[in-house]
């Protein structure tokens, strides 16, 4: 049994937590707002200070820092590492504030410049008072590189549930107590500023949570001068590139959001609501093993030990595509009910879910490619290899960007999925065969014996999952909160027990390595 596994999967455990609150979150954001003009102003806002979370959280910042850190450690000793981090810190902060100031200058000049259709102005309004968010997840993603550096991983994945709760709450508690003097069918755009308020006490929520284990570590905040500090320029050096190379998707989401955001109404809310479904496993399996991968990967490559590093990252590469291949399958064929039972209600209505149920339908089948790519990234970040990711990822960028303009106008919300899709496939391409040419040979021979097998086991999977929906819904309906569980639940769970009795039968080496991982807890807590 892998310490992959179990490391990883202790955070995948976090994660889940994470995503589970996460998933409510857009519940109560969805039977608030529904989809509509005021949803995709606000949705367009926080994808702009929410990308440097993607960005920073769960990639560059991380993938350039850990490296340093993990190095500054072993080759100077904790004194040396921890004014290394201090420096990185001090820079952060003065970056971020430069920027945001600047940022929301702009925005102020704009507003009382020239003036704005409804929803621009919404959407530049709410811009205004979250953008400061990126300030704060600068530092949550430091204090979750430190931590992750040090042999932690539960409690940075927990960070994101103080955030989800926090923002949650803005919803329930605040969002009732704003726009009352308005009729009930006018509070809307200004009751959403409850949420942006909430975004912003979510970040201080989510930093603030790290730093009990950082001050156990022995973490002390110290400003320590940026200029000219030689740690801050490396990190700097890798981040600004890494930053297009570990998140093409998330910018790809932005670029399309953009385009979403001035072609219609709704194909922007519709769109991001299956980001946010595709997102659950995706974090839970894809954030968790790229995140445990880094660190390992880098210590390997440091050490030269090359045959040991490619094994490592192809056990990484099956162990994703595993898991995330059935959670694709489901999410394709169960894109109707899913979408029904987590989102209809309130403003949510029945032509919403068909909208969403179809942008998840051309969006998921990307699901395992894009979560590749977050690990094949870190694999060249801990080469040292920054620049050809990105290089990589630009060609991705503009490829997306011309299907998402291309697609757009004859299937809306789907067009933009089936962009993300072809570009995600792309993107894991090009990475693989610029990795091969690095280290000569990949030895993947392994890992692509096992592709058929569940490409095998992942039809099957959904035809079985496809039929036990159909069957549901004819004879049983979804009238009742009930009913829709099961027809989720119960052709998912039919369609994994299939999945996986396939991949056990076909000798996939996931497969054994999950149900040995199972067996072995099942056997402890007996």
């Amino acid at each position: 049994m892998s310490q992959m596994l179990k490391s990883s999967g202790a955070m995948a455990g976090a994660t889940l937590a994470s995503r589970m609150f996460g998933l409510v979150r857009e519940i109560v954001y969805a039977r608030f707002m529904g989809v509509g003009w005021v949803t995709d102003a606000f949705m367009f806002a926080f994808t702009i200070p929410n990308l440097f979370r993607r960005l920073l959280g769960e990639g560059a910042l991380t993938a350039a820092f850990i490296p340093i850190f993990k190095e500054k450690e072993k080759i100077h000793g904790e004194v040396a590492m921890w004014r290394a981090a201090n420096a990185v810190i001090s820079g952060l902060v003065v970056a971020a504030a430069v920027i945001i100031a600047l940022v929301l200058a702009g925005i102020s000049i704009a507003l009382a410049a020239h003036p704005f259709a409804a929803k621009t102005e919404l959407m530049l309004r709410l811009l205004r008072v979250m953008f400061p968010y990126m300030l704060l997840v600068c530092l949550a993603a430091a204090f979750m590189g430190m931590l992750n550096a040090r042999g932690h991983f539960f409690i940075p994945a927990m960070g994101a549930t103080t955030l989800n709760v926090v923002m949650i709450a803005s919803v329930l508690w605040l969002a009732p107590r704003l726009g009352l003097q308005f009729p009930r069918e006018e509070r809307l755009p200004h009751q959403i500023f409850a949420l942006a308020v909430g975004v912003l006490a979510a970040g201080v929520a989510q930093a603030a949570f790290q730093l009990p284990s950082l001050w156990g570590e022995g973490f002390r905040y110290r400003w320590v001068s940026p200029w000219g500090d030689e740690t801050v320029r490396r990190v700097v050096t890798k981040m600004v590139p890494g930053a297009i190379g570990v998140a093409a998707f998330q910018i790809n989401v932005l670029l399309v959001q953009f385009l979403a955001f001035w072609v219609g109404t709704g194909i922007l809310s519709s769109f991001t609501y299956a980001v946010r479904l595709m997102e659950f496993p995706q974090g839970m399996f894809g954030i968790s093993l790229a995140t445990y991968l880094l660190p390992t990967l880098s210590g390997l490559a440091a050490e030269k030990k090359y045959p040991a590093f490619r094994a490592t990252l192809r056990h990484g590469l099956g162990t994703l595509i595993f898991l995330n291949w059935i959670a694709a399958v489901l999410l394709v064929v169960l894109a109707v009910p899913i979408v029904r039972l987590l989102f209809e209600h309130g403003k949510f209505t029945a032509l919403a879910t068909e909208q969403a149920a179809f942008a998840l339908m051309c969006l998921a089948p990307g699901l395992v490619a894009y979560s590749s790519v977050n690990i094949m990234a870190r694999a060249f970040y801990a080469l040292g290899d920054v620049q050809t990711p990105m290089k990589v990822s630009v060609v991705c960028l503009v490829l997306n960007f011309l299907l998402a303009a291309l697609l757009i106008v004859p299937l809306q919300q789907g067009g933009l999925g089936l962009a993300n899709t072809a570009t995600s496939a792309g993107n894991v391409a090009l990475l693989l065969f610029a990795l091969r040419k690095k280290l000569a040979r990949l030895e993947m021979e392994p890992l692509r014996r096992t592709l058929l097998p569940l490409a095998l086991a992942g039809v099957s999977a959904g035809w079985v999952a496809w039929l036990g929906w159909r069957y549901w819904d004819r004879h049983l309906g979804h009238g009742t909160l009930a009913l829709k569980i099961g027809a989720v639940f119960a052709p998912a769970i039919l369609a994994g027990a299939v999945y996986g009795t396939l991949a056990l039968a076909f000798k996939v080496p996931a497969a054994r390595e999950m149900a040995d991982l199972f067996l072995a807890r099942t056997r402890r807590s007996g």
